[in-house]
């Protein structure tokens, strides 16, 4: 039997938090979210008290990451989780502000499964959310090393 999917939801900014979220569930996704507003809260979570990432070995996550944070940024947090032998094959999904090429490229280099701007108009970013839990809704996630 397969292990549901727990989507990491790291994301500073509470109105874009609850946005996603309800749009994610408009789109029929019922996954459990698990939401941290920094990314040091995350960073505990997905490596647990020793660092070692063993905490998640087994579990099948998704990340939603947003680059911009107030304590660390999601370049760094990126770069951990592809490093970590137990979440490196987790699907992440950055989701931010930001549309500048470079940083584009640095995310996939690094890898990031997925990059998505968001739209600055409140529908267009409604509708590409609940086009992101349609996509939910369809793909595979590995577990994490066991």
């Amino acid at each position: 039997m397969t292990q549901p999917v727990s989507i990491i939801m790291i994301e500073d900014d509470e109105g874009h938090a609850r946005l996603i979220e309800r749009n994610i569930r408009r789109s029929g996704v019922n996954n459990e979210i698990v939401a941290f507003a920094n990314g040091n809260d995350a960073m505990r979570h997905l490596f647990g008290a020793d660092g070692s990432g063993l905490v998640q070995k087994g579990n099948a996550l998704l990340i939603l990451l947003d680059l911009n944070l107030p304590d660390m940024t999601g370049i760094d947090i990126l770069k951990q989780i592809k490093e970590n032998k137990y979440l490196k094959a987790s699907p992440v999904v950055v989701l931010t502000t930001t549309d500048d090429s470079q940083e584009i490229k640095r995310c996939y280099e690094l890898g990031c499964n997925v990059y998505i701007t968001k739209p600055v108009n409140y529908e267009n970013f409604a509708n590409a959310i609940r086009q992101l839990g349609l996509f939910f809704s369809v793909i595979q996630v590995p577990p994490a090393a066991t």
